[in-house]
């Protein structure tokens, strides 16, 4: 059974899921996820979330008898703000090299520098259930994320040698970089923010696509879904909300059916 654990890396409450799937740990840090994922010879990192998640990230890596000098690197699944926290401090502090798509080069840059289809500002008026969802980001850090140069822009599909053997599945839509992480050795794929079960710009939650508010091309992401299910595999593990363990089938028929906000 998956543990969970409580702690607080920063001013906002943090939750350690571990082996949410055999090998695979869940950080969840205002409400957006990142994973330590173990491989025979090391451990890789998905996404980063805020500057302040690396603290629970490396209490995570301890309680599963791991350090830093484990981590043998670092995917970013896209470019925006919350996924890309701590990724600086840990190439300059730690040397650990940072993979992510090419597309998404200048939004690592700055990630506060994106248009998405809608004006997302927007949203917390029209969907209130959005705002405790969006202050425990604020309190987070979701303001203060620095931009990046990532080590290796990827392009196109591709399996990486790093702890897991993650393969990179590109699913362009709510970035144009977009990625996916397949785990075949742990039948789980991260989706990031390709397909979560909490859309934060509207606090709905069950698997879907996020909002236009924050969605480069929703026809784009949607269509994008179809590479996803193709992966087949029993568990989703989010950038956003709940895992999902009943099948990725199922979870990209629900979030055609929910559509974009």
């Amino acid at each position: 059974m998956p543990r969970v654990d409580q702690s607080s890396a920063s001013t906002d409450s943090t939750r350690t899921v571990r082996d949410v799937v055999p090998g695979v740990h869940l950080v969840t840090h205002g409400h957006t996820n990142c994973y330590v994922v173990e491989g025979e010879d090391g451990v890789t990192l998905v996404d980063a979330a805020f500057p302040r998640t690396w603290a629970a990230v490396r209490q995570c890596l301890a309680d599963v008898g791991r350090s830093a000098s484990d981590v043998k690197g670092l995917i970013i699944t896209h470019g925006h703000f919350d996924h890309v926290g701590f990724a600086s401090r840990l190439q300059r502090s730690y040397g650990i090299e940072v993979w992510a798509g090419a597309a998404d080069a200048p939004i690592l840059r700055h990630p506060y520098r994106y248009r998405p289809e809608r004006p997302r500002f927007a949203y917390p008026l029209t969907h209130p259930r959005a705002l405790p969802v969006l202050g425990s980001m604020v309190r987070a850090g979701a303001l203060s994320v620095p931009g990046l140069t990532a080590d290796h822009l990827l392009e196109g599909r591709s399996v990486l040698d790093l702890p897991a053997r993650p393969e990179m599945v590109p699913a362009p839509g709510h970035t144009d970089g977009e990625y996916v992480v397949h785990l075949p050795d742990h039948d789980a794929v991260i989706t990031g923010d390709a397909l979560v079960t909490l859309d934060i710009y509207t606090g709905r939650r069950g698997p879907r696509v996020v909002a236009r508010g924050a969605t480069n091309d929703a026809r784009t992401a949607l269509d994008s879904l179809t590479a996803v299910a193709a992966l087949d595999v029993p568990a989703v593990l989010p950038g956003h909300g709940e895992p999902w363990l009943q099948g990725v089938g199922p979870a990209v028929d629900m979030a055609r059916a929910a559509g974009v906000a």
